[in-house]
């Protein structure tokens, strides 16, 4: 059967998770009125992923909640996720959070013999819920509570119980399951994934001496989801998801220019760059990068826009210090409001927690324009598809909002050389600059070239340009040029950069 011909299951009704990006990545949110275990290895996050579930529904939703904690004590919990901004006291004094305490009293021998069965348990669930009118519940978690099990057909019987009862109240639930490992079995046991209706698996995944925290949701029965792994941060509000943007978005694209900060560049580039565009600036250290990021900033100050820029490489001040050797007041421009420079170190986080924070950061300010510089220096904090999975998700959030984006990348080597960024970004990207440092009758020039742009004529010409405390000036092009896109021999400028005419090879300086 056809896709088309496919029944439409995206419209089932679903209880909206608080996450931000999961709801994106469920198709809407987690089945209303079903239980879905959400399994992980120690430390992955399930009982954030439980909580924040369970305080989305109270404070966006008005819909009450209890929280079964078989492990720790209720004082535990409640203290844990007050960091995030929840408080669970007020909450249960204003009878919307109620806790059921089933924190084992036993001395954590599994019970062999007898009847024992989880149906005074059962029965202080069902009371909870009507006490509190509770539309959500989360087990915290299933292991604790079944250690008490010694067989699988026990579990089994019991789980089912447990399942049956929670849907029978027309709860949305979560349970909580441990892992041993992160790609392996979907639970300890082996049982849970088969009980259950849906499974979400949470990986916290130690690569390359680096973490990466990701979530996938294995089945969702009667709806869909998108497939495969998705980053994720746990930031101070909580967990935040990363999900894949539908390349299918419908936005009208614009025709309308923007600026450079250089009028020669802008005529190379027919006018200037599209106001949705991504631009990928390559080049060497000392190749002119951060000046051209400068005068990309201080040219949508000028026209009123707000910039907003990340520098993982440069501490803020520098990059004062710096805009004001060429003669741009970055100080005045952060005092107006219309300019922010956020910088860190990309150790001090993975790669997930800089794009949340990329994120969060652009939707408080709200720009028109933001430089990343640079996105090489990221690449020391992930493995190699990590990154590509960040700068592919980067650019699709920037292009998705419209924002007119500049991102730098630092060449491998001096003289050239294609970097691992620019193999990542140079499909993805609407227009390539390329900063190379050229070789002139014994002297250190620089070059550049737009290598692609999307959508528009271009100059293909590979043009000398110089630095001053004015800024960058463009001369004439290279002639003759061997090897400038990569290491090699080099070029002859038929002008040199102030206008006069360069030596020939076998002709003597001037």
């Amino acid at each position: 059967m056809s896709d088309r011909a496919a029944p439409d299951r995206t419209s089932a009704r679903r209880s909206p998770s608080g996450i931000p990006g999961l709801d994106l990545v469920t198709k809407g949110g987690l089945p209303a009125g079903r239980s879905v275990v959400v399994a992980g290895t120690s430390g992955s996050g399930k009982t954030v992923f439980a909580s924040q579930f369970l305080s989305a529904g109270i404070r966006d939703h008005d819909e009450p909640g209890v929280f079964v904690t078989c492990e720790e004590p209720p004082a535990g919990i409640r203290d844990n996720v007050a960091s995030f901004g929840w408080d669970v006291a007020r909450w249960e004094r204003d009878g919307a959070w109620r806790f059921v305490d089933a924190t084992r009293q036993l001395d954590g021998m599994p019970v062999h013999a007898g009847g024992y069965d989880l149906t005074a348990l059962l029965a202080r669930i069902e009371d909870a819920v009507a006490r509190v009118g509770a539309r959500r519940v989360v087990v915290d978690s299933l292991d604790a509570l079944f250690t008490q099990f010694a067989g699988d057909a026990t579990f089994r019987h019991e789980l089912h119980r447990v399942l049956g009862l929670l849907n029978s109240l027309g709860v949305t639930t979560v349970l909580t399951a441990e892992r041993d490992h992160d790609y392996g079995p979907n639970s300890r046991r082996g049982v849970e994934e088969f009980v259950a209706d849906n499974l979400i698996l949470l990986r916290n995944v130690l690569s390359s001496e680096r973490r990466r925290r990701s979530l996938e949701v294995v089945k969702f029965r009667g709806a869909t989801h998108d497939r495969g792994e998705f980053g994720f941060s746990i930031t101070p509000d909580g967990i935040s998801v990363i999900p894949h943007l539908d390349i299918r978005d419908d936005r009208a694209m614009s025709v309308e220019r923007a600026s450079l900060g250089n009028a020669d560049l802008d005529a190379m580039c027919g006018g200037g760059v599209f106001r949705d565009s991504v631009t990928l600036v390559s080049g060497a250290a000392g190749s002119g990068k951060t000046l051209l990021t400068a005068s990309f900033v201080a040219a949508g100050v000028a026209a009123g826009e707000r910039c907003l820029v990340f520098a993982f490489e440069e501490r803020r001040e520098q990059w004062h210090r710096n805009a004001q050797g060429w003669g741009f007041d970055f100080v005045r421009m952060e005092r107006d409001g219309l300019l922010d420079i956020v910088s860190d170190y990309p150790e001090v986080a993975t790669l997930e927690d800089h794009l949340v924070a990329i994120t969060s950061a652009i939707e408080a300010f709200g720009p028109q324009r933001v430089a990343v510089d640079s996105l090489s220096a990221l690449e020391r904090v992930a493995t190699p598809d990590a990154f590509r999975k960040f700068a592919v998700s980067l650019s699709a959030y920037l292009k998705h909002h419209g924002i007119t984006s500049l991102l730098t990348s630092t060449t491998p080597t001096f003289l050239g050389g294609a970097s691992h960024t620019e193999a990542h970004l140079s499909t993805v990207t609407d227009l390539i600059i390329l900063l190379r440092h050229v070789e002139v009758g014994g002297a250190l020039q620089r070059g550049l070239t737009v290598l692609k742009m999307r959508g528009s004529r271009h100059d293909h010409d590979v043009r000398a340009f110089s630095v001053d405390a004015h800024g960058m000036h463009l001369g004439a092009p290279y002639d003759r040029t061997f090897g400038l896109l990569e290491d090699g021999p080099s070029a002859h400028p038929r002008t040199t950069p102030d206008g006069s005419r360069a030596p020939e090879a076998d002709e003597p300086d001037p």
